[in-house]
């Protein structure tokens, strides 16, 4: 039997070689598989950084578009408050004219006054030898003062000066400043000396002046002005009755008034707790006023615009403590948004049996 010869290439070597070679391409399948996972879960990390990048770039043009839309805003707002001041400022202009004018037909008044002051001597000296030959003294005759206005301003009627005890009530808060809340804010802003020549407060002072000089010779008298808190004009009293007399101590509350600078809310509340402290009481009660009070007690906490119901309830707390019984005459000076005042202020006029009166502006 013949025998194959021997050869390197036989069978087992092939087998050796494929084997080989397969682990070689399985070696680099493997190697090839691992890269493409690696290369896939560094793909998916970009891809949500750049989704992160995205949203944050989307985020940012929102704001951006936000604060334009703001700025556009601020710029109208702006725009629409240079108008408003531009308007303010022609108001101010306006108001320091008429103040001017107000000045010099004062200047004209009180020239007059002293051209008239020495026929008013006469008179007085007339009237002095008619009571000294026993001739029996008039109501007006028996007053402590006299009050000289543009000719014969006693026009008032139905408001009398009675009682012994007399007491005139003043409102002196911010609000006397101006007839229209918005006259009121501007006059608030100005230095104090034109605070005390706007025409509403020197009407009401000019009203107390009149009406201080129609208290009789021995009649007594206290005088308080009042805004959140209240207080007495009548130097040294400390809040008690003081003798009419000579008229000196009249006059000299009436002046110290004329200098008091209306600033603050309004407290009928406090007011009204100042008459109880008076003893004994009033026969007669004189208010100046020109409206409904802004708080009670003590200042709202959280209300920064009154409404006109709170100044209902404020006003309807003060009259729990007004004494009862005494005579309460009004005189209103209205001011523009605030209507239901003259019908609460007249209806506490009739149901004390005071009276009700508003002046017109060139009174007294």
């Amino acid at each position: 039997m013949a025998r194959r010869p021997f050869s390197v290439f036989n069978l087992s070597f092939l087998d050796i070689m494929s084997c080989g070679f397969g682990a070689v391409v399985l070696f680099f399948m493997i190697i090839s598989a691992q890269v493409s996972v690696r290369a896939d879960a560094e793909n998916i990390d970009l891809l949500g950084e750049t989704n992160r990048l995205e949203e944050e770039a989307l985020d940012g043009r929102k704001k951006l578009v936000r604060l334009q839309t703001q700025v556009e805003t601020r710029k109208t707002r702006m725009s629409d408050l240079q108008e408003e001041a531009r308007r303010l400022q022609a108001m101010i202009n306006e108001l320091k004219d008429e103040l001017a004018e107000l000045d010099d037909s004062s200047l004209a008044s009180r020239q007059s006054v002293e051209e008239l002051q020495s026929d008013i001597e006469r008179l007085e000296e007339a009237k002095k030898r008619l009571l000294a030959a026993g001739e029996d003294a008039t109501k007006s005759g028996s007053r402590a003062r006299t009050y000289v206005g543009q000719g014969n301003r006693q026009y008032l009627t139905g408001m009398k000066m009675d009682g012994r005890r007399i007491l005139i009530l003043v409102d002196a808060s911010a609000s006397m400043l101006g007839r229209t809340y918005i006259n009121a804010i501007l006059y608030r802003n100005m230095p104090d000396s034109l605070k005390l020549r706007t025409p509403k407060w020197r009407s009401a002072v000019d009203a107390v002046d009149w009406l201080s000089a129609r208290i009789p010779r021995d009649a007594v008298f206290q005088m308080l002005a009042f805004n959140t808190t209240a207080w007495s004009v009548v130097e040294g009293s400390g809040g008690d009755w003081v003798d009419v007399g000579d008229g000196s101590e009249l006059t000299a509350a009436v002046n110290r008034l004329r200098t008091t600078i209306p600033r603050s809310g309004t407290s009928l509340y406090n007011a009204f707790v100042a008459i109880n402290r008076l003893d004994p009481k009033p026969d007669n009660i004189y208010l100046l006023t020109d409206g409904l009070p802004t708080q009670s007690k003590s200042p709202p906490s959280a209300e920064r615009m009154i409404r006109p119901s709170s100044r209902v309830k404020y006003f309807t707390e003060a009259l729990e403590q007004l004494p009862k019984k005494i005579p309460v005459n009004v005189l209103l000076y209205p001011m523009d948004g605030d209507p239901e005042a003259p019908g609460y202020l007249w209806r506490l006029a009739i149901d004390t049996r005071g009276s009700f009166m508003t002046p017109s502006r060139d009174w007294p």
